[in-house]
């Protein structure tokens, strides 16, 4: 579902105007859709619903804790990647039996947080961390359950910053030592194999990797059963795409359904982890015009937000739709550089724009629900901005804007003189 809707020339989520919410929240905030996100969720669900699944939302990709909690409430597993969002989770009312640990770095205090909390199981991506897992179990007088993450050299078509498949990737075990470390992992007393899974990348377009992804994953299943050992459950990952620019992104009910017409009668439950396909289409970044400048026939649109607030298109170059809040119909339209205050010059947020503009208008930046708030930085020492859901004709506050005490609060002066 799109959210955004327009009335009486003004731009509204779910139908609640987003002048008021900045009007009581101020700008930069965020904006969430509780509806988007549910709707979201059930495309995955009830898509997979001729197989045994468990979709486990990627909290990497907005970890508020009001977004866990309508996301937990509607049935979600989760897809963790750290002690924090562990942490998250369980702040959130997350049933730890339904979490799984990822990430290719987990530290010992990570896996004993996890073994204590008695999470669903550890995605292992390499043969030493099947190791270090199995002494912190052995030490805890538990039994890890885990799952391997194989990388299956299968490229995801999409931006090398977030591609996770590829042999020269950090992610997953090598599909060619797969096998070699399900043994070794059935050696170990302290482990037990529940799955196998791979994750190749993130915001996927086409399908055809991810269905040949599944083609390696199942033929691994088939050798790994020839050695004895039983698999419960098959993890394909995530990172289906969404609409930023005139993308056209999967139809996740077509391909889940089609997945679980694929996989039934297998005996395997099937995990999927996806977040920004939930979570990205389901929030907008609020934020006002400070100035117009005109400087050397450019024009630019100076905001109130910056790439401290949304660092995407900095960092991968990504395109995200600005758009004015209110129409302001007979004003003259130009072309403008959406920036932000911040000194860099990579503060840009959109490029050669068609806005018809004036200092103190309000715009929104489109799909930043996902991958947006959680990479935001006090850089420049800025104060991270609110967040705000949207939720049955009310708009809560589910993060308050920082102040710019708190910035320095864990900091110390030197002792006088």
């Amino acid at each position: 579902m799109n959210p955004l809707a327009r009335s009486a020339g003004e731009l509204t989520l779910d139908g609640f105007s987003l002048t008021e919410v900045a009007r009581r929240f101020g700008t930069p905030c965020y904006v969430y859709s509780r509806a988007a996100l549910e709707a979201a969720f059930r495309d995955f669900d009830e898509g997979l619903a001729g197989v045994d699944h468990l979709v486990c939302y990627a909290v990497k990709a907005n970890s508020n804790l009001a977004v866990l909690e309508v996301l937990a409430r509607a049935g979600a597993g989760f897809d963790i990647v750290s002690g924090g969002e562990l942490a998250r989770v369980l702040a959130a009312g997350g049933d730890p039996g339904r979490v799984i640990f990822s990430g290719v770095g987990k530290s010992e205090g990570e896996m004993r947080a996890g073994l204590a909390a008695g999470i669903r199981c550890f995605n292992v991506e390499s043969e030493p961390e099947l190791d270090r897992l199995e002494a912190v179990a052995a030490s805890m007088g538990r039994v890890a359950p885990v799952s391997l993450r194989i990388n299956p050299d299968v490229d995801a078509r999409t931006h090398p910053y977030i591609s996770t498949g590829l042999a020269a990737n950090k992610f997953g075990i090598p599909h060619g030592r797969a096998l070699d470390a399900c043994r070794h992992a059935k050696a170990l007393p302290h482990l037990r194999i529940a799955g196998i899974g791979c994750h190749i990348g993130s915001q996927i377009l086409e399908t055809a990797p991810l269905d040949d992804a599944l083609d390696r994953v199942l033929e691994l299943a088939a050798a790994i059963a020839s050695e004895g050992i039983t698999l419960s459950h098959l993890d394909l990952g995530g990172g289906i795409g969404i609409r930023y620019r005139d993308e056209v992104a999967p139809d996740v009910r077509a391909y889940c359904s089609r997945l679980a017409r694929r996989l039934a009668g297998r005996g395997y439950e099937v995990m999927l982890e996806p977040g920004r396909a939930i979570a990205g289409p389901a929030g907008v970044l609020l934020t006002r015009v400070e100035y117009l400048k005109l400087d050397k026939a450019k024009r630019f649109a100076v905001v109130d937000a910056s790439m401290s607030e949304l660092i995407r298109p900095a960092l991968y170059d990504s395109w995200h739709e600005i758009v004015a809040v209110a129409d302001a119909p007979g004003r003259e339209r130009a072309r403008y550089d959406v920036v932000g205050p911040v000194c860099e010059s990579a503060d840009v947020l959109g490029v050669d724009r068609d806005l018809a503009l004036a200092p103190g208008d309000l715009v929104a930046i489109l799909s930043a629900g996902a991958y947006a708030m959680v990479m935001a930085s006090n850089y420049n020492s800025r104060p991270r901005p609110p967040e705000v859901l949207v939720d049955r004709g009310h708009a809560l506050e589910v993060r308050s804007r920082e102040s710019v005490d708190s910035l320095f609060a864990l900091e110390r002066r030197l002792d006088p003189a």
